[in-house]
């Protein structure tokens, strides 16, 4: 129970490359530490730039801009490509192979824009770029990547969060993307967990791309659906659980569509070109105590609390961090301490900007953007219950509330 509240969002899944860009391109034959291995692959990867430079979208009708989002059925990825369409682009949604495509996806195609379904692997980028050229798409301008690990599993954070977002912007830059927008998440600013970790090191090698393609990377804070997993045991007269006292942590939470939003800004603001961009919703930061009792005065019912120790989420973790210490190549063991571990951390860490100088969290320091507020959120899913929340394929099962 008390896990449904723990999550901010996060995205995540093989061993990764550790020489950075090395496509079959080999344009991107770069290393982030080393550079261009030599002078002459850096002039050939100039001249590519250049014969590309006329793909750019800047200036082009929406409708005339095509966008390729993977992660496209995840929680976010499908109000994303909701979005785009709304303002008219061209959408390219990649879905994996037996994923459930979202039937929302199909109804957008009465909206302004133009969406294209493609199936693909995007774990395997060879199999991904020949989804795409069999269905007949030549040309990308804009790749928005919306995976996230769908088990938070040490493998799984490595596999998805790096080597599969890794291999749409391959993809992507092949077909002639010239800028790049990755969904990454708020928490990497103190990166504990492998998830974390694999966001990173993708972070760092968009960054240190060349200017040509631009980039966009998008760090949201804690979505609304994150934070509701304990509205129907409050409804029932039930009690609210927090950690430690209930203000261990603080988030300043946003909503799906108000980060979709912002994600589709990335593409035609420049402002938010070569850009980290940490977002949250508007209003102020909630503290777990402070979410129970926004839904305590909400549903009307008395104020109950239980306060968990977080000290047992550290005797669990030093316990399964012993076990498996012994079998090191045990995949499964290894996955349990690393959950175990993201449950510590979203129960003490706020989901906000964090000043480099004093190593605090810091509210005010954090970007708001959009209209829903968590109040109107919360009100909404009292009346109306979690109808259209689902968090999507990508998200955990120990962070649904129906789980």
């Amino acid at each position: 129970m008390a896990a449904a509240f723990l999550a901010a969002s996060y995205g995540a899944a093989a061993p990764f490359n550790h020489s950075g860009w090395s496509g079959r391109n080999k344009a991107w034959n770069w290393n982030l530490h080393r550079g261009f291995k030599s002078s002459r692959n850096f002039k050939w990867w100039c001249q590519c730039v250049s014969s590309k430079s006329n793909y750019g979208y800047g200036g082009k009708p929406a409708e005339e801009v095509s966008v390729m989002v993977t992660g496209s059925t995840g929680y976010i990825g499908r109000f994303v490509v909701k979005e785009l369409l709304n303002r008219g682009y061209k959408v390219v949604a990649v879905a994996r192979q037996g994923s459930n495509a979202n039937p929302s996806v199909e109804e957008e195609k009465s909206s302004s824009g133009s969406l294209e379904c493609v199936t693909g692997d995007v774990t395997n980028k060879e199999s991904l770029e020949k989804s795409l050229t069999s269905q007949g798409i030549g040309k990308i301008d804009v790749v928005v990547c919306c995976l996230a690990s769908r088990s938070g599993g040490v493998a799984d954070s490595w596999n998805i969060d790096y080597q599969a977002s890794r291999n749409s912007f391959d993809v992507g830059l092949e077909l002639g993307a010239s800028h790049l927008v990755l969904l990454s998440a708020i928490c990497v600013q103190k990166p504990l967990l492998h998830f974390q970790r694999a966001k990173l090191k993708l972070e760092a090698e968009i960054q240190g791309l060349p200017s040509n393609p631009t980039w966009s990377i998008v760090r949201p804070t804690a979505f609304f659906k994150s934070l509701a997993g304990q509205v129907d045991i409050v409804k029932a007269g039930g009690p609210f659980v927090v950690f430690g006292d209930g203000r261990l942590c603080s988030c300043k939470p946003i909503s799906e569509s108000d980060l979709a939003s912002f994600i589709c800004d990335c593409i035609s603001d420049e402002s938010k070109h070569q850009k980290l961009l940490p977002i949250g919703g508007p209003g102020r930061a909630y503290t777990p105590l402070e979410q129970g009792d926004l839904l305590f005065e909400i549903t009307g019912k008395s104020r109950r609390f239980v306060k968990v120790p977080i000290q047992i989420m550290d005797f669990a973790i030093g316990l399964l961090d012993s076990v498996a210490g012994f079998f090191p190549d045990n995949a499964g063991i290894q996955d349990a301490a690393e959950y175990a571990k993201i449950g510590r951390y979203y129960a003490a860490e706020s989901m906000l900007v964090l000043d480099p100088d004093t190593g605090c969290y810091d509210a005010d320091a954090t970007p708001s953007y959009g209209t829903d507020t968590l109040e109107a959120f919360f009100q909404r899913v009292v009346m109306e219950g979690m109808a259209g929340q689902e968090l999507g394929e990508q998200v955990p099962s120990f962070l649904r509330s129906d789980s």
